[in-house]
């Protein structure tokens, strides 16, 4: 999706409609970050297509290399909480949920300057507390999620990346997990990283704290595409509208059923995803889905649309 010039969402920002589309910024700077951005700047950034409902947040704060400070972590868990399946947002639904970020690095991980000794393991544990909420809501999120990612993604922000469900890097993407290096060793950054990679591989960037290229994620699973850095704009707005077609119930139901299964044995998986199918069958869009094809009639509009 293009950029958005900051005078026009200033401009835009108390929700006017411009060609189809809902612009916003949302989540003000709070009073006590240590993200060094200015007085009239959001940590994160909201562009909403109506026409589409596909809505993409955007880290902004390119200066700090889109630090996951405490702030910048609470941007985006309000920003999530308050997505469409919220009330307040039923008239303005969420299909596709994108995640980038403004700037060279997609994310450096978590704010240095907030885990030194003088914060005290109270307020180091409750950053890492909301780091693991933010990560686990992704994917409990009735919506798919698309981490659109250019330049470096380290430690938590490569477990971003590894919490969407999705995730698009141009050419020159980097991953890693670099925290030994200072002394820190990215554990909770692991755990993401671990479910996406094999085992090997994840260790490997763990202990060494090397990164990755974008080709080497892309084998093993930690990103879903590789494109030309001047295409991943129109690639992930492609990909995003291609799933914002299908039925959004349809697409809850696959995706929650997707995360309970992958964490049980192969036959209690097999029961788990049994029953969704038999409950996906009593959707009217499955129903009306399977009608067209029988009588080879165009795909139906779905019951959300």
């Amino acid at each position: 999706m293009a950029a958005v010039s900051k005078s026009l969402l200033l401009r835009l920002s108390s929700g006017v409609k411009f060609s189809g589309r809902l612009i916003s910024v949302p989540v003000p700077k709070r009073g006590s970050s240590t993200d060094e951005t200015s007085s009239n700047e959001a940590l994160v950034s909201r562009i909403h297509d109506e026409s589409t409902g596909i809505r993409t947040l955007t880290l902004n704060n390119p200066r700090k290399r889109n630090a996951l400070g405490r702030d910048m972590l609470q941007s985006l868990q309000d920003e999530l909480d308050n997505c469409s399946f919220n009330s307040v947002d039923k008239d303005n639904p969420v299909r596709v949920l994108v995640i980038a970020a403004n700037g060279p690095v997609f994310s450096a991980g978590h704010d240095l300057k907030e885990l030194t000794s003088e914060a005290g393991s109270n307020k180091h544990g409750e950053i890492f507390d909301k780091a693991s909420k933010l990560m686990t809501s992704l994917q409990a999120l009735p919506v798919p999620v698309i981490a659109k990612v250019r330049g470096l993604a380290t430690a938590a922000g490569c477990q971003l990346v590894a919490s969407c469900d999705v995730a698009i890097a141009t050419e020159d993407a980097q991953f890693a997990t670099p925290g030994v290096r200072v002394g820190l060793f990215c554990s909770t950054p692991g755990v993401a990283v671990a479910r996406a990679v094999p085992h090997k591989l994840a260790m490997l960037m763990l202990l060494t704290g090397d990164p990755i290229d974008a080709r080497a994620a892309l084998s093993n699973g930690l990103v879903s595409r590789v494109v030309p850095s001047d295409r991943l704009d129109e690639e992930t707005d492609a990909l995003a509208r291609k799933i914002a077609s299908y039925s959004a119930a349809v697409l809850a139901l696959g995706k929650s059923n997707f995360y309970k299964q992958v964490l049980e044995d192969t036959a209690r998986a097999y029961d788990v995803s049994g029953a969704a199918m038999v409950d996906n069958l009593g959707y009217d869009d499955a129903q009306a889905g399977i009608d067209a094809f029988i009588a080879k009639r165009q795909q139906p509009k779905w019951a959300d649309k």
